[in-house]
């Protein structure tokens, strides 16, 4: 049975992805900040899912994550990530808007190459051996037209190369390493107007995570496989 290990899973694409993959009979690791407020929801979809806590912008939860893991993991979804609306300086708070500048960059970019960190030697045994972040296209520096979200727009971005250095540096020990663009899809997040149902751009997402090697690492795609540019 392969595994997988979901983070942000309590909700929107996460919980889209959780089900999905449940579904299938794959092994999920569903990871978020309260499991017991979680469990409703996510134990109702039946298969092999453990709901386990992770704080993703806190070091030692995820260690203690990495510590309680004993199977193997065929892929990894970094997919917890947050969007700050009020994007600009409200009346001039520099200490407001650095701190959430601060905080979102730690949850967009600085926590899943933390959590790939820990969970790496899970990865190495596991059959796959994938590692995928939701990314978005406005952290595309090649794409953007329109400017604004800042905050967003640069901690995607920031994310992107993190997640191509991974790959550069673990392409000779066979794994494959990239980022997708869900993308605009109607969750919490992405809003009611959103183009996208979470089935529809999870089941896109899951059809090009099945068709990625080493050979295609280190690759930016949208949720229909078309190459992104960074």
């Amino acid at each position: 049975m392969p595994g997988i290990c979901i983070t942000g899973a309590n909700r929107g694409l996460g919980l889209e992805f959780t089900r999905q993959y449940a579904a299938d009979g794959w092994q999920v690791l569903a990871c978020c900040r309260d499991p017991a407020a979680a469990t409703s929801s996510l134990g109702g979809f039946g298969g092999d899912v453990r709901v386990v806590a992770l704080d993703a912008g806190d070091p030692e939860s995820i260690r203690a994550l990495a510590a309680q893991i004993r199977d193997p993991l065929d892929v990894l979804m970094n997919n917890a990530g947050v969007f700050a609306e009020a994007d600009e300086m409200a009346a001039g708070d520099m200490d407001a808007y650095t701190e959430r500048w601060r905080h979102d960059f730690q949850i967009n970019a600085v926590a899943p190459l933390l959590v790939t960190r820990a969970l790496l030697p899970h990865i190495m045994r596991g059959k796959h051996k994938k590692i995928i972040a939701i990314s978005s296209r406005m952290g595309s520096i090649g794409m953007n037209r329109d400017g604004g979200y800042t905050i967003y727009r640069s901690t995607k971005a920031a994310l992107n190369m993190a997640m191509n250095n991974l790959a550069l540096e673990l392409q000779p020990q066979g794994v494959s390493v990239n980022v997708l663009h869900p993308g605009w899809v109607r969750t919490d997040m992405g809003g009611r107007q959103a183009d996208l149902a979470p089935e529809e751009s999870v089941k896109g997402m899951r059809r090009v995570i099945a068709g990625l090697d080493p050979a295609r690492t280190g690759k930016f795609y949208d949720y229909k496989g078309e190459e992104l540019p960074w």
